[in-house]
């Protein structure tokens, strides 16, 4: 079972890389579960979301309160959260809005420049698809092919988007850390 806590502003496509997740997830024939929790702001508020996901059999519930691995889009999601990470646990921090260290010694932190990865892809909207490609080689969840795949999938109604936000999740995925 793994238990993953996105979290950030409104806008930085939290929800989205939650979602990303379950969708891979189901298309594996896994047992997944995904809860949003957003303030009322259009954009600029506070974000987050629970996905639990489990290869062998159906998730309770989709509240965690000690996490396998924390995703942390801006400061104060990192500060709020970052306790909540198992020891072991990992901790995936976009470095290019978080300039401190995280606080737990006990969780392995990766820190990627995310926006300035998108935005030299050309796509500012797409840091949280460089996020999942760094989340997604250092847990080894899923394969990369499921995840390009379920790209495919998923913005299969946008298919303009899809080379861009494949190529940001690429090179989140090819970052050496």
């Amino acid at each position: 079972m793994e238990k993953i806590i996105v979290a950030g502003f409104g806008g930085q496509g939290v929800l989205s890389l939650g979602q990303l997740l379950v969708y891979a997830a189901m298309y594996e024939n896994q047992y997944a579960t995904w809860l949003p929790s957003y303030g009322p702001e259009m954009r600029g508020g506070t974000a987050n979301c629970s996905v639990v996901i489990d290869a062998d059999k159906p998730v309770a519930s989709p509240i965690i309160a000690i996490a396998d691995t924390l995703i942390a889009m801006n400061k104060p999601s990192l500060e709020k959260f970052q306790a909540n990470v198992r020891e072991g646990g990992l901790v995936i921090i976009n470095s290019s809005l978080i300039f401190e260290k995280c606080a737990n010694k006990n969780a392995r932190a990766v820190y990627v420049d995310a926006n300035r990865i998108a935005h030299s892809l050309g796509n500012n909207k797409a840091s949280n698809l460089v996020i999942l490609g760094a989340y997604i080689r250092q847990s080894g969840l899923f394969s990369r092919e499921v995840i390009l795949s379920t790209i495919e999938k998923v913005y299969a109604s946008k298919p303009q988007f899809i080379p861009s936000n494949k190529a940001c999740f690429e090179a989140g995925y090819n970052l050496e850390v």
